[in-house]
């Protein structure tokens, strides 16, 4: 059983930044895949970016370019390092860690970009 605990949300403004981490319990967690996603207000849940445990990234075309997946397998963490922020990223943020069949997810956290 592995908890995700996201952090790093707020209000910022368009073109700023935020970066969002997902402390995840539990061992093995370098064995497990990664990911980001989020779900805006009436929308379904999309997914944002992804890391594989054998570091191979993967991003949604509407962040490629704008938003980095990291992870420190020795803190059990993974970030996501979101840059040129635009309104349209407002959405509650959702980290995802999956073993085999095995899949997690955390609370969410919530990502405001307005003026």
């Amino acid at each position: 059983q592995v908890q995700l605990v996201e952090s790093g949300g707020g209000l910022v403004q368009p073109g700023g930044s935020l970066r969002l981490s997902c402390v995840a319990s539990g061992d093995m967690f370098s064995r497990y895949g990664t990911g980001w996603y989020r779900q805006a207000p009436g929308k379904p849940r999309e997914f944002v970016a992804g890391l594989t445990s054998s570091s191979i990234t993967n991003y949604s075309e509407r962040v490629k370019g704008r938003f980095t997946i990291s992870r420190d397998n020795a803190a059990n963490t993974v970030y996501l390092q979101m840059n040129t922020l635009k309104p349209e990223d407002t959405a509650v943020y959702y980290c995802m860690a999956s073993l085999g069949n095995n899949g997690y997810w955390g609370q969410g956290t919530q990502v405001i970009v307005s003026s």
